[in-house]
């Protein structure tokens, strides 16, 4: 009787237990631990996001990128994502004819044209990429001698006239890519008197000596680089309200005029050219031969400083169109804190295919987002709202993310937790990352419980790390990308990931050549960068949704910021004593 009894208490105390298992909630960090999973993360799913998403150009305001929300809308629905468009009438512009000509003897008339590739596979949509031309330049005409002035900064300025006793009043400037914004380089042309500004990607930065893609990863030699030269953010033509129709009809704007007096749009107009174009007009200036580490690679031509022989004239007329953009948002509401907002976001708009900014970057969304929906299925459900978010017309001037920004403006400042933006998140190896300071130790975590896509045999912490003591954190100045609006206008916690992040790496910037053949064959190959950077992305984002207490480190801001104060303080210190020095003067 007594051994009855006690085979009864086990056997309820097995069953027992069995259904504490059955009825107990899973926890967290179990899903998180199964989010970054090879059960969950597929590559070859980003394959073919990726191979969708750029089989053809698709800037902002056309078809093809109102297709490619589409496609967004329809793979986050898939993933048991509810998701919407919300669209805005936004200021873009178009280019409606560009001419360029080097008046020599005899004169050369440049075609303005990136060149298709042997064995190019989209060289049947070739001629849907814009033109290459430079978003809100100023239309106008200008002939002009041309001076070279480096990389446009404010420093070459000072060489041109202190050590070479050149101005470049009045003359058309030839600058290189890199450095500085482009529209930094034509600002600060106009600033010294300079009436018209060519900017080409010169081989010294951007490779293509010998070879060039589709052999190797560098810039062919007709290769250009586009992009805007507005200086702010959002729709220039409504600063800091949204460009979105109230029941009364158009939103109010500012008229041309206005716009130009608000010193964002460039006042002379410019435009980018290519390597060989670049050194054409190179080999048309005289004058004084520029500095060693001025000049371009070892079979280039001498650089001159100029001005002239040679003469520019320059044309471009512009088009300004209000245009639809549309952004795609999806939403996992939070179980416990629902009106709490934790925000990864991508821009989806490309100034050609794509496959390198911003879309591998969509890729790696999309598959944060199945991955997401599969926890769903399991069982998961965040803390904290997550918003997936693809942007447009972020190549313009982020316009989609502070249009959006400026709207929710209220709602964001009191109930967002953090933004995490990816753009051009795989351009080659090697992790890079830049945030505000309370994210640093949240982003280590991450980099340590996720493989180095190109070394399994470590983390990407590991990595990342093995050249020094510590990561080398890169901060969040300019407005360089979606997170902008979030951090400098809201001041909300905000990270940038990628893996790549340089010119070497990521040669084909803005070119045609951003296409999924560049990315198949030199960005990342097994696309297991992708599934790496949307492990990291997507594991930061479940920490910060689900963690009962915020995992933020104020204590790296505190760190920060002496070491800013620091900084600045022995900087004072010593241009004061310098300064003491100079004059005498005793204290």
């Amino acid at each position: 009787m007594k051994t009855s009894t006690t085979t009864t208490t086990t056997i309820l105390a097995i069953a027992t237990s069995y259904l504490f298992l059955l009825i107990t909630p899973t926890q967290k960090s179990t899903y998180h631990s199964l989010f970054i999973s090879d059960s969950l993360s597929d590559n070859a799913s980003i394959y073919n996001h990726l191979k969708t998403l750029t089989r053809r150009p698709h800037v902002a305001g056309s078809k093809a990128n109102a297709e490619a929300a589409s496609y967004v809308v329809s793979v986050f629905t898939s993933s048991y994502i509810p998701s919407h468009i919300v669209s805005y009438e936004v200021s873009l512009t178009y280019p409606l004819s560009r001419s360029l000509v080097l008046i020599t003897n005899p004169s050369t008339t440049f075609t303005l044209h990136q060149e298709t590739y042997e064995g190019d596979p989209y060289a049947d949509v070739a001629d849907e990429v814009v033109p290459t031309f430079h978003a809100y330049a100023k239309s106008g005409t200008v002939a002009a001698p041309v001076c070279y002035v480096n990389y446009g900064r404010v420093e070459d300025y000072l060489t041109l006239k202190d050590k070479n006793g050149v101005n470049v009043s009045g003359t058309v400037v030839l600058a290189r890519h890199g450095k500085i914004y482009r529209g930094d380089i034509v600002k600060n042309a106009y600033e010294e008197g300079a009436v018209g500004v060519v900017i080409y990607s010169d081989r010294k930065d951007y490779g293509g000596e010998e070879k060039w893609f589709p052999d190797e990863k560098w810039l062919p030699p007709s290769g250009v680089q586009v992009g805007t030269v507005y200086g702010g953010l959002g729709d220039p033509t409504t600063p800091g309200w949204a460009s979105s129709s109230s029941g009364d009809g158009e939103c109010e704007r500012l008229n041309k005029d206005e716009v130009e007096k608000g010193g964002d749009v460039p006042l002379i107009p410019s435009l980018p050219v290519s390597a060989a174009d670049g050194e054409k007009i190179m080999r048309s200036i005289g004058g004084p031969v520029a500095e060693d580490d001025w000049q371009g690679s070892k079979d280039a031509p001498i650089y001159r400083l100029g001005p002239g022989p040679g003469i520019l004239n320059l044309s471009y007329k512009g088009q300004d169109v209000i245009a639809t953009i549309q952004n795609v948002i999806g939403v996992i509401e939070g179980a416990e804190e629902p009106d709490r907002f934790v925000i990864l976001g991508n821009h989806r708009d490309a100034w050609t295919f794509g496959a390198v900014d911003p879309n591998s970057g969509t890729a790696a969304l999309l598959e944060v987002a199945q991955r997401l929906g599969k926890l769903q299925k399991k069982g998961w459900r965040p803390r904290r709202t997550i918003l997936l978010c693809n942007w447009d017309a972020e190549e313009y001037g982020l316009i989609g993310s502070t249009e959006w920004v400026e709207e929710n403006r209220e709602i964001l400042a009191s109930k967002a937790v953090a933004y995490l933006n990816a753009d051009c998140v795989v351009g080659g190896p090697g992790f890079n990352v830049r945030a505000t300071p309370q994210l640093d130790e949240l982003i280590k975590r991450a980099t340590q419980e996720v493989k180095d896509p190109d070394n399994s045999s470590q983390s990407i912490y590991e990595s990342w790390t093995s050249s020094g003591s510590s990561p080398l954190f890169g901060r969040l100045g300019g407005g360089g990308s979606d997170y902008a609006s979030f951090l400098q206008h809201v001041g909300i916690p905000a990270a940038d990931i990628a893996f790549g992040g340089d010119v070497a790496g990521y040669p084909v910037y803005h070119s045609l050549y951003d296409d999924f053949v560049w990315m198949e064959k030199f960005g990342d190959p097994m696309f297991q960068r992708h599934v790496a950077a949307a492990s990291v992305w997507g594991l930061v984002a479940l920490w910060l949704a689900d963690e009962e207490f915020l995992p933020f480190d104020y204590l790296s801001y505190a760190k920060e910021l002496q070491i800013l104060y620091n900084t600045k303080y022995l900087n004072h210190s010593l241009a004061w004593r310098i300064w003491r020095m100079r004059f005498q003067i005793k204290t």
